[in-house]
């Protein structure tokens, strides 16, 4: 295969389409900053350790209730960690870095897109990115994929740039230093992944152009000490600060093991093999974390078949004339593929695709501007995509949103949510597993954000249709862009009723008003099912029959608190004089302990309920 020329570049950014992709970024990102609550699981896990690293001026070894905690890597603990240290201890200032990072992302995948596609095609492509349902899903609690995301953005273009110099005859330092730091930002957000796809990315392109050549020239050595530089301290350290321990018999885990074991082995090898201990998460069959990966570019995925068509007609040619359309067909491809691979053959998530996630908003952008520019292929396979996949589907989901917000009952003044819902556990492994649960009945708690979402989608089908069936494109895109923003919006608000299932803020702060020096907070389960305690409370919380997952490894330490406890030790503790608050799911737990003192109840609320001894 020939290499493609040396490229142009005629294409500038527009201050009206960056300030376009600002006010989305403020109406659904910092505009949904302020609510709802932490989330119990990852979401306030995460937010806590960066809290507790920053009481503890600790920057090296992550903790959680004062236990180590080395499941991820540091970059997004000290995020959170700095802006509560400008702002407070507050959930808002906690989740503000990832929001700032969400507006960097759009602004990325723009520049992208210009450098491909033109101006035009760049504000469709981060116009897609910041209106499409999975970014936004994935960003409504604290998990690092979505970081993941812009550093392989970021670090996709300035190897092009690297490569473009390299065949000018130009020095390729600034965009290699770049690059090099880029994955080892990813590398310290996301861990290993963090480098084996862009490196991934870099060797699967150099080898299909035949330009492996042009490597010696993109400055390697002093790339790879840069990269050292800014990746390679905190892992010296966290190594040197935990080291190998001896371990308890009889749990699967070696003789000695430290953080070295547990976060390069068990969580990266182990877990790439589905062997990891604790066994702690769940795991997407392939076709549905497939289908789940154009689901999330939703509803901008009805474009991208005559997108990949579009590609794949590029990249069968072997002399292209237009060197930028060959680079961004041949660039993006590789992306989305190399990282569906990886997870195909590892553990997966249904979010663990973002990092492609930007690949296909980009090839959705490419075609939507060549519809524009009145490709015949490309407008004809836009307005098919819209006719027979966008029109139809988002007339279904009005309808049926309309039908529930009809027919759904009126909840009763003071009804609790979690009544009303069915009961899924082995479906909460899953990041979005609780959806299960929803009824006809409980929709009645819905009504707000269903109606907003049945207008919003005539919007999203029939107004864009319409538009780009009358042959205006441009208008379409962006009746489609700005009526997403109100599904969205919906979506946020519907998060919000469903609040109280899926966090405990309000219990949370219910206990904190009536504590006192020598209470004591307990939590019926594991650490993930009420870790919002911990934040809201800012006191420590004991684990009954919680001596698993996420702070299981690090309780082995001789220096971790004593903050499990057992159904007997519990007793125990109630029977006591000291008063203590026990957050539970169990509607049995009070019958039993009343046997052992008095049982009051302080609150009740998403199917969790208070309890207190005195």
């Amino acid at each position: 295969m020939n290499a493609p020329p040396a490229l142009t570049h005629p294409r500038r950014a527009r201050s009206r389409s960056v300030a376009g992709l600002v006010m989305i970024w403020l109406i659904l990102h910092l505009g949904c900053l302020f609510s709802p609550g932490l989330l119990d699981d990852v979401d306030s896990v995460y937010i806590e350790v960066a809290r507790e690293m920053m009481l503890r001026h600790d920057y090296v070894t992550p903790y959680i209730d004062g236990v180590r905690f080395f499941d991820k890597p540091p970059l997004m603990y000290w995020m959170a960690a700095g802006s509560m240290q400008i702002f407070g201890a507050y959930d808002w200032a906690a989740r503000l870095p990832l929001s700032l990072m969400v507006l960097a992302l759009f602004l990325t995948v723009y520049a992208l897109g210009v450098r491909f596609f033109g101006e035009r095609g760049g504000f469709y492509s981060a116009l897609a990115m910041a209106t499409s349902l999975g970014p936004y899903l994935f960003t409504r609690f604290y998990i690092p994929d979505i970081m993941n995301a812009l550093w392989m953005t970021i670090g996709v273009h300035l190897f092009l740039m690297a490569l473009d110099r390299v065949k000018e005859g130009r020095s390729a330092r600034w965009p290699a230093w770049g690059f090099a730091a880029a994955m080892a930002l990813n590398l310290l957000t996301k861990g290993l992944i963090g480098i084996v796809f862009p490196i991934g990315f870099v060797v699967f392109y150099l080898l299909v152009t035949r330009q492996v050549a042009a490597l010696k020239k993109m400055w390697p050595g002093s790339g790879m000490l840069l990269f050292l530089a800014i990746a390679l301290p905190w892992h010296v350290l966290a190594a040197l600060r935990n080291p190998a321990i001896a371990m308890p018999a009889g749990l699967g885990l070696p003789a000695r093991a430290g953080w070295l074991w547990f976060y390069i082995v068990n969580e990266h090898f182990m877990r790439f093999r589905g062997l990891r201990i604790p066994h702690d998460y769940g795991q997407v069959p392939i076709p549905l974390f497939w289908l789940m990966f154009f689901l999330w570019l939703a509803p901008w995925t009805a474009f991208l078949p005559s997108a990949l068509l579009r590609t794949w007609h590029v990249l069968r040619r072997r002399v292209v004339a237009d060197a930028i359309e060959y680079e961004s067909s041949l660039a993006l491809l590789l992306w989305a593929g190399m990282v569906l691979g990886f997870f195909t053959l590892s553990s997966r998530q249904e979010y663990y695709s973002l990092p492609a996630l930007p690949a296909l908003a980009l090839m959705a952008g490419g075609v939507l501007n060549a519809a524009d520019r009145r490709e015949e292929p490309a407008r004809k396979g836009v307005l098919r995509g819209a006719t027979w996949a966008l029109l139809p589907l988002a007339t279904l989901v009005a309808i049926a949103c309309a039908h529930f917000a009809m027919v759904a009952p009126k909840p009763p003044a003071g009804a609790d949510l979690a009544d009303l819902l069915t009961i899924n556990p082995d479906q909460y492994n899953l990041a979005l597993g609780h959806l299960y649960d929803l009824t006809g009945r409980a929709m009645g708690f819905f009504l707000g954000p269903l109606w907003g979402v049945a207008v919003s989608m005539l919007g999203v089908g029939l107004g864009s249709w319409w538009l780009r069936r009358s042959g205006r494109t441009h208008a379409a895109n962006l009746v489609l862009g700005i009526s997403m923003c109100g599904v969205l919006l919906c979506v946020h608000s519907g998060l919000d009723r469903f609040y109280p299932i899926l966090g405990s803020k309000g219990l949370a702060e219910e206990i904190a008003r009536v504590l006192k020096p020598g209470d004591r907070i307990m939590l019926d389960g594991e650490l993930t099912s009420g870790s919002t305690l911990i934040f809201y409370t800012r006191q420590p919380v004991s684990l009954v029959n919680g001596h698993v997952n996420g702070p299981w490894f690090g309780s082995f330490w001789p220096d971790a608190p004593r903050i499990f406890e057992t159904d007997d030790s519990l007793r125990a503790a109630w029977a006591g004089k000291q008063r203590i608050f026990l957050m539970t799911y169990n509607d049995v737990r009070r019958a039993d302990l009343e046997r052992f003192g008095p049982v009051h109840i302080l609150a009740q609320r998403g199917g969790k309920t208070v309890l207190s001894n005195q």
